[in-house]
């Protein structure tokens, strides 16, 4: 059974280019918002997140401080995708438990030997 991946990201090329780099090897689900994803998880248990920092309504910190209070989602690895370089940002992430960070824009072979690595 494919393993199932969440790309939550307000960007639609986002989106979309990890929607085409992942397909073939899993199953993806690409969401607009971290309370689009929210709604999602409820009925859908994802193997891993790849969560954006910056968006609208509820920002990746808070979303990931959310799923790593609720015992149901908190052992699921979160990749943040970030065009930000910021050590403090790195260090707040890891601090609330991301599994690791993939800057964006990013290119379709890290994306996929990345997911791949935290998927194994």
């Amino acid at each position: 059974m494919q393993k199932t991946v969440f790309v939550v990201d307000d960007n639609d090329t986002n989106l979309s280019v990890a929607k085409e780099t992942l397909k073939e090897q899993y199953r993806v689900m690409t969401l607009p918002s971290a309370v689009k994803m929210f709604s999602l998880i409820e009925k859908v248990t994802p193997d891993l997140i790849l969560l954006d920092i910056e968006m609208p309504e509820m920002d990746g910190f808070e979303a990931l401080s959310r799923l790593k209070e609720n015992a149901a989602y908190s052992k699921i690895p979160v990749l943040f995708l970030t065009s930000m370089n910021d050590p403090a940002i790195t260090e707040r992430g890891f601090q609330l438990g991301v599994a690791g960070f993939i800057t964006k824009p990013f290119s379709e072979t890290v994306l996929l030997n990345l997911v791949k690595t935290h998927l194994n």
